[in-house]
């Protein structure tokens, strides 16, 4: 190996970031090339693939939480991180340590020759080959972008799970429901249980899955998501019911009963043991950071998330519309290729003043607070205030806020990072 290799994780980060002149680069010819050098197979016994424009990590997390509590060992690869990278890759439900990722990285290294990989796909062969080096039952991955041509498609994955279908990423998936969907359902695969969290999936999703002899598996046809009270919801399919409590620390946006029903679906859907117990744990104990995660200062409701497109606002403003009523204060940093105006519109009767932060920070797809208000022109959030980041927003924004008010951060998994990060910091 090359003397000249790193040497330290943030090193590596580094590196990887150099070896393709693109951030993103769709196509699986690459990535099974090295794939095949470093003599990656299937990464366990089991796999599940996670693809949709929301809801993926969460899903990812429940699967891991019901299967960990039915006592299998379960690997995890999600993107992006909030804090540290090591977030992308758990086993048994710890982040893997720095020396496992550069050890990961240098079997990437060794195996690519001159080939040239992106950020994203070195990530994903160093997780895989992390994998496969371990004796697991299970192992969840978390689609990157779109779908067909994104790196985790190179596993044939035993059950496939599109959590939703909506407009996001336009410029790399197309500019309509139907053309995006067709790229998602890429990561089905012939006979093998396909599960859909739309209710009404595009046409384009149920043609390949038929065309293919994938079974799909339907929410609200096949299975059902359904609320008992302020503390349990019922899933249930012909034969078979559970009630359980509500997941995602108990917050019960209506959307996690979703992503909570495709994870129970896809495990039904294995050949896996699955007891009632480990459901009821599962669904309990699932933990993720930056969805609607709360805190509290002087008061003040503190809800940081990651949602960044209209269907992750739509989502946001259906939580809201379920929570008492407080004012709210939304603290929005977008990226600028983000298509910001339906995001804030979704949420114009929820928030009752806006606090618009600069994102330059993020990298060349960052812009200023005044750059945004020019998106947002003709809105309620072009009349809020402009900050240089997050962090600032966030300290005005809770200024702002009336006590036993309330304040919403969100707009990209930059932003919920930063606001963690000072909110941490200030605590």
């Amino acid at each position: 190996m090359s003397k000249s290799l790193p040497n330290s994780l943030p090193e590596w980060l580094g590196y990887i970031e150099r070896q393709h002149p693109a951030t993103i680069a769709l196509g699986l010819d690459r990535v099974r090339t090295v794939a095949a050098r470093m003599g990656l197979q299937h990464p366990a016994t089991h796999v599940i693939s996670v693809a949709g424009t929301n809801g993926k990590g969460s899903t990812v997390a429940l699967i891991e939480a019901i299967a960990r509590a039915q006592g299998l060992r379960v690997g995890a690869y999600t993107s992006p991180h909030l804090q540290h990278y090591n977030e992308r890759v758990r086993i048994d439900g710890v982040d893997v340590q720095d020396a496992a990722l550069l050890a990961g990285f240098a079997a990437v290294a060794a195996a690519r020759g001159d080939t040239p990989l992106t950020y994203f796909e070195y990530g994903t062969l160093c997780a895989l080959w992390l994998f496969q080096r371990e004796p697991l039952d299970l192992v969840v991955l978390e689609v990157g972008l779109g779908g067909r041509l994104d790196a985790v498609n190179l596993v044939d994955a035993d059950a496939a799970i599109i959590t939703t279908v909506d407009l996001d990423h336009q410029e790399w998936l197309g500019h309509d429901i139907d053309t995006i969907g067709r790229e998602k359902v890429g990561i089905a695969r012939a006979f093998k249980p396909l599960i859909l969290g739309d209710d009404d999936p595009p046409a384009s999703v149920l043609r390949h899955a038929y065309a293919i002899g994938a079974p799909a598996w339907r929410i609200a046809n096949d299975f059902f998501a359904e609320s008992v009270d302020a503390q349990h919801w019922r899933w249930r399919e012909v034969g078979y019911a559970i009630t359980l409590p509500l997941p995602m620390q108990a917050l019960g946006a209506p959307v996690q009963l979703r992503n909570a029903a495709c994870a129970i679906a896809a495990l039904r859907a294995l050949d896996l043991p699955l007891e009632d117990a480990a459901i009821v744990q599962g669904v309990a104990n699932a933990r993720i950071a930056g969805r609607l995660q709360r805190f509290e200062r002087a008061g003040v409701e503190v809800l940081v998330d990651v949602g960044h497109n209209p269907q992750a606002a739509r989502a946001l403003a259906d939580w809201l519309h379920t929570q008492p009523q407080r004012r709210t204060v939304a603290v929005y940093a977008a990226l600028a290729d983000k298509d910001a105006l339906p995001v804030v519109q979704a949420l114009v009767d929820g928030v009752a003043h806006w606090h618009l932060a600069g994102s330059q920070s993020y990298g060349p797809r960052g812009q200023s607070a005044q750059a945004l208000v020019q998106r947002l022109a003709g809105s309620a959030a072009a009349a809020g205030h402009c900050h240089a980041d997050v962090a600032t927003a966030l300290a005005a924004a809770l200024q702002d806020a009336t006590a036993h008010g309330r304040v919403l951060v969100f707009g990209s998994f930059h932003a919920a990072a930063q606001a963690m990060q000072w909110l941490n910091a200030s605590d």
